[in-house]
């Protein structure tokens, strides 16, 4: 069943005309690299890897599909890269990542990109807090949208680092009611398991 398309990630799945080609399976227990980057994680269960990337170093995941509950990996974004495709590059271009940014100036960039790429009419930030990410030092925040259109309210949380000037970050979003709370445990556990090979910034 073709949807409308969104501009991002939940978009791009449902964008996908048979649902059976969409994705491919990432069994667990296995170190993979992921969003085109030295980020690697090992799932502790099976995910389902979307085969359209929401940015060109990011891609996403789900257990039970895009719409139900989502994942998304944002692998070493450099300096004056956006996080998503374009949409309208010319009239709503997206924000862009600074290597010198702060936790809170990535919150803002994703907030702002999730307005522009997503159609998200409603977003809130629920909270920000350091934390560590794949072994450094890094930030962590929660949030809820909801799409232009639809009344869905959806939570995320994300977690990521700044490493040597590019973003790595995880982001795990589900509808409100029932998806979220079941599966933000498996974000989690997915989330620990993030590595980066020999950066400079480090966890004291």
């Amino acid at each position: 069943m073709t949807r409308r398309v969104q501009g991002w990630a939940v978009a791009a799945a449902l964008m996908m005309a048979s649902p059976a080609l969409a994705y491919k399976l990432v069994p667990h227990g296995v170190r993979v690299a992921v969003a085109k980057s030295a980020l690697t994680v090992q799932p502790p269960i099976d995910w389902n890897r979307m085969q359209s990337r929401p940015g060109r170093n990011a891609e996403a995941w789900t257990l039970d599909g895009m719409p139900l509950n989502e994942v998304t990996f944002y692998g070493g974004i450099a300096d004056g890269q956006t996080l998503f495709r374009e949409v309208d590059k010319k009239r709503t271009p997206l924000p862009r990542f600074g290597a010198t940014m702060l936790a809170s100036d990535v919150v803002q960039l994703f907030e702002s990109s999730y307005r522009l790429a997503g159609g998200s009419a409603l977003f809130s930030v629920d909270d920000v807090a350091p934390a560590t990410f794949a072994g450094r030092k890094g930030f962590c925040f929660a949030y809820s949208f909801t799409l232009k259109d639809e009344e869905v309210k959806r939570r995320g949380e994300a977690m990521g680092a700044i490493v040597d000037g590019r973003l790595y970050l995880i982001s795990f979003e589900a509808p409100a009611i029932h998806y979220y709370e079941r599966n933000l445990a498996d974000y989690r556990a997915l989330a620990g398991t993030a590595q980066l090979p020999g950066a400079s910034v480090k966890v004291s």
